[in-house]
C-alpha cells in the first residue's frame, strides 16, 4: 500500500518554538533513535566509511540536540578512535541543547548556522545527516547532496525515513501513547509522510550527478545511503 507524500512543514521548523519545548524534543527524539535503531544505523553508515582508520574527522549536518554525534562518540571511544566533531544546526536552542552534554563539551565543536554557509579550515573526513534530509524538497535536497559530496574527504552517508503506510501509522500510535511533547506527536508521523521510497533516492542522486551510492533498508523503516569518494560521480 503506497502512501502520498507531504510537504507540509513540520512545527520543530518554525522559529519561535521555547527552549523548554525543543529541549524535550530533543531528548523524546534521542529515544526513538535509541530504541527503533537509529543510533545503529548511524553507527553502521559510520563504519562503512571509517574502515580501519584510527583517526578521523566527522561532521554532522542538522545535528539537532546531538544524539547522533554522542553515539560516533561513544563508538570511537570503545574502539580506541581518535575522533574529531563537529556539529552544524542553524537552530541555535538546538546547539545549546547540544551543548548542554559534558561529554560533547569536551569533544565537539558546534556551529549555529545553515551548513551551506559554513566554511570549514579542511574538509571533515565524514560528513553525515540523520532525520535531516526529509526536511527540503527537491531541488534543495539535490544541492545538499552535491555539498555533501564536494566537501567530505572520504564520503558521505545519510539515515533518513522510508515513507510507508506501517510506518507512519505505528509512529503515530507510539507518540500518542508515550510521547509528552507535542513537537514530536506532531511532527513525528509528519516526518514519515516526508520521507522517501527508494525510486525518489535514485532519482535525486542521479539529478545530484552521484551514480555510485549504495542504498540500503534498514529497520525500522530507514534508507541508508553511503557514498565513498574513490566511487566517482558521473561528471
Amino acid at each position: 500500500m503506497s502512501i502520498a507524500k507531504s510537504y507540509e512543514l513540520e512545527l520543530l521548523d518554525q522559529e519561535t518554538i521555547p527552549f523548554e519545548d525543543i529541549l524535550l524534543n530533543m531528548q523524546e527524539l534521542n529515544t526513538i533513535n535509541t530504541i527503533l535503531g537509529g543510533h545503529a544505523i548511524t553507527i553502521k553508515g559510520f563504519k562503512q566509511l571509517l574502515a580501519d582508520r584510527k583517526k578521523i574527522t566527522v561532521c554532522e549536518i542538522g545535528c539537532g540536540g546531538g544524539d547522533n554525534l554522542l553515539a560516533i562518540l561513544r563508538y570511537c571511544q570503545k574502539k580506541q578512535i581518535e575522533v574529531q566533531l563537529i556539529g552544524i544546526d542553524l537552530k541555535v536552542a538546538c546547539i545549546q541543547v547540544a551543548q548542554q552534554n559534558p561529554d560533547l563539551q569536551k569533544h565537539a565543536r558546534f556551529i549555529a548556522s545553515d551548513y551551506a554557509m559554513v566554511e570549514l579550515n579542511h574538509k571533515p573526513d565524514i560528513i553525515f545527516s540523520s532525520l535531516f534530509c526529509h526536511h527540503f524538497n527537491e531541488d534543495q535536497l539535490i544541492k545538499q547532496l552535491k555539498w555533501m559530496r564536494d566537501h567530505a574527504a572520504i564520503g558521505f552517508f545519510i539515515n533518513d525515513l522510508h515513507r510507508h503506510w506501517l510506518a507512519f501509522y505505528s509512529i503515530k500510535l507510539l507518540t500518542s501513547l508515550f510521547s509528552k511533547s507535542y513537537l514530536v506527536k506532531h511532527d513525528a508521523p509528519l516526518s514519515v509522510l516526508r520521507g522517501f521510497l527508494l525510486s525518489e533516492w535514485k532519482q535525486l542522486l542521479n539529478k545530484a550527478g552521484i551514480i555510485s551510492a549504495q542504498i540500503s533498508w534498514q529497520w525500522a523503516f530507514r534508507y541508508l545511503i553511503v557514498y565513498h569518494q574513490s566511487q566517482l560521480p558521473n561528471e
